[in-house]
């Protein structure tokens, strides 16, 4: 096919979808803001730094510049961190025609302005009237990339348009139910590295599989708060954006936050362990800005608010632990 997909962000998953598109015969360009980076990839034929071991398709193009990479495009997969998400797509603004498919694969909430995903995008592009689409599910990319069987949500509140990109980015291997509900389908995205967070934590802290379940389970009863309160649908979060991706990244040993979660229930402190980090831990800045909304909306998020405590107050984890245990008693 002669259409141009730009995908932006050449960590593990933007790679992994641009090759994964890439495979369908359309014309990808993959995007990452370090030069240097970029012709590494084209030279080596891998991304050695994010994805070792994983051939490029041959014809995916490289580039380190934001207009090569985006006009011209049928649609954008925005794959940066989402701290980043607004800077990247202002910057890339100009060169966007009229009503471009924007895809969002990057799971969290703005710290900033403790806005989702798809309000930055609306703001940044709001001149070009973007179409918006949120994908999430449980998907580790190292296994995307090994053709692992996978199956993941796209949101998107535009039917047509969902189901056109439902068909771009499906594979043999690779399945995308589309959900009309936008909102839970990247609450559900954001809320479960959060979740990841503190099961690795508990982990970490040797508290077996008990409360592992607790922590996971009470984890899907602060995302469905939260994202009702926001506007989701309660059946999403029991869905593949929700519960599937909570269980995945609160149990899977490939989930960045948890082993952020493991490494501080062990007694290591944040900052070292970010610093020793190639990826980013989405959740760590989720936290905060969950924290936050939560307080905002006037949400109960207690696990939330333990684990913010245990990143931004240095609240010892086992003692966080015991207050979660020794709250008010209640029905479920």
């Amino acid at each position: 096919m002669d259409a141009k997909i730009a995908v932006l962000g050449a960590g593990a998953w933007g790679t992994t979808l641009a090759n994964l598109v890439a495979g369908k015969a359309y014309r990808v360009v993959l995007w990452g803001r370090d030069s240097d980076q970029m012709e590494r990839m084209r030279s080596s034929g891998e991304n050695e730094r994010y994805l070792p071991g994983v051939p490029l398709n041959p014809g995916l193009e490289l580039s380190s510049d934001l207009r090569e990479a985006v006009e011209g495009s049928f649609c954008t997969i925005a794959a940066v961190p989402c701290q980043y998400m607004r800077s990247v797509l202002e910057r890339a603004e100009p060169f966007y025609g009229q009503t471009p498919r924007v895809v969002c694969a990057s799971k969290g909430v703005e710290l900033s302005s403790l806005k989702t995903m798809s309000a930055v995008v609306s703001e940044a592009l709001g001149a070009r009237n973007p179409l918006y689409a949120v994908l999430s599910g449980p998907s580790f990319a190292e296994e995307v990339s090994q053709g692992h069987p996978t199956a993941v949500s796209l949101g998107c509140e535009h039917r047509a348009v969902a189901e056109e990109l439902q068909h771009v980015l499906s594979t043999e291997r690779f399945r995308v139910y589309t959900n009309e509900d936008r909102v839970g389908v990247e609450l559900g995205g954001a809320i479960k590295n959060v979740m990841a967070l503190a099961t690795g934590i508990a982990d970490g802290l040797g508290f077996g599989q008990n409360a592992r379940a607790g922590l996971i389970t009470r984890g899907l009863a602060e995302m469905s708060r939260l994202g009702s309160a926001m506007g989701g649908r309660a059946d999403t979060f029991m869905g593949l954006s929700g519960i599937g991706d909570l269980v995945l990244t609160c149990t899977g040993s490939l989930s960045r936050n948890r082993q952020v979660g493991l490494r501080l229930g062990s007694g290591e402190s944040l900052d070292p362990i970010i610093s020793s980090m190639r990826s980013v831990a989405e959740g760590v800045k989720t936290a905060e800005a969950l924290h936050r909304l939560g307080k905002h909306r006037g949400v109960e998020l207690p696990i939330t608010d333990q684990v913010h405590a245990i990143l931004y107050e240095e609240k010892d984890p086992g003692d966080a632990v015991q207050e979660l245990m020794t709250r008010e008693l209640k029905a479920e």
